[in-house]
């Protein structure tokens, strides 16, 4: 039987962990099909230790998103592994420590300005640096977290990842007409690597526990991986500036 990105050509960036969505989008999407390719900074060691642990073995490349020369050798590199892309999924983000954990009235605007660079603005960066490898069209996917509401602790993460949808609504406009299609998960709490590095991180996750219709699973990633893995396949061929939420549902309910 066929998986559903059968020929699909994958580029994913923020496979640190196996608790990362990124590792399971990755694992996900090599059973369903696709070749893949993977990006990792600061320690693209770490990167290559963990795909070890996938289906099939995948190269590696270093990749920070805020460095110009790193995007402008990306499509290179990939085209000389793959000869292309499909999809293109972006699981990046950070902020500074003082960025985050209730001191959000007093946080430089230097430390602001790297959530957003990083957080936000890449994603149009990553967009643009693999768009020639998108001749025929693609996918891009994003992951976000909710940024309707304003989380304890998450501080200016909230405003980053409320300037990466945004960011996700343009490129969709911008695309479009190339049959690019861009979208974003809204992945509930998970105890990755992104979110021990929040502090207070329980106080936020343990709305969950009250609040979500559906059972939610702190130490589950699958689900939003296999959110991402739909829409880089064929079946959301219409679909673009969505966000989809994997959340158990908490984002539909008030109190």
């Amino acid at each position: 039987m066929s998986g559903i990105l059968d020929g699909k050509r994958i580029l994913i960036t923020g496979v640190l962990l196996e608790s990362s969505i990124a590792f399971h989008a990755a694992k996900l999407a090599q059973e369903e099909g696709a070749e893949i390719i993977l990006t990792a900074f600061p320690r693209p060691t770490l990167t290559e230790r963990v795909a070890k642990k996938l289906p099939k073995p995948t190269k590696v490349l270093e990749l920070d998103v805020t460095n110009a020369e790193h995007l402008a050798g990306l499509e290179e590199q990939v085209r000389a592994e793959l000869g292309g892309l499909d999809g293109v999924v972006h699981s990046i983000g950070f902020a500074p420590a003082d960025a985050l954990g209730g001191g959000f009235l007093d946080t430089p605007f230097e430390s602001v300005a790297t959530a957003m660079h990083v957080s936000a603005f890449s994603l149009k960066s990553l967009t643009m640096a693999c768009k020639p490898l998108m001749p025929g069209g693609g996918s891009v996917v994003g992951l976000t977290f909710d940024a309707q509401f304003a989380w304890p602790q998450y501080d200016w993460m909230g405003p980053a990842k409320a300037a990466l949808e945004a960011t996700n609504r343009y490129l969709a406009r911008y695309l479009g007409a190339e049959d690019i299609r861009c979208n974003l998960i809204s992945a509930g709490p998970l105890g990755s690597m992104a979110a021990k590095s929040i502090p207070g991180f329980s106080d936020l996750a343990s709305v969950w526990d009250t609040r979500s219709p559906l059972s939610w699973d702190l130490t589950d990633p699958e689900p939003a991986g296999r959110g991402i893995v739909a829409l880089l396949s064929d079946w959301f061929p219409k679909t673009t500036g969505e966000i989809i939420h994997v959340d158990g549902g908490l984002h539909a309910i008030g109190a």
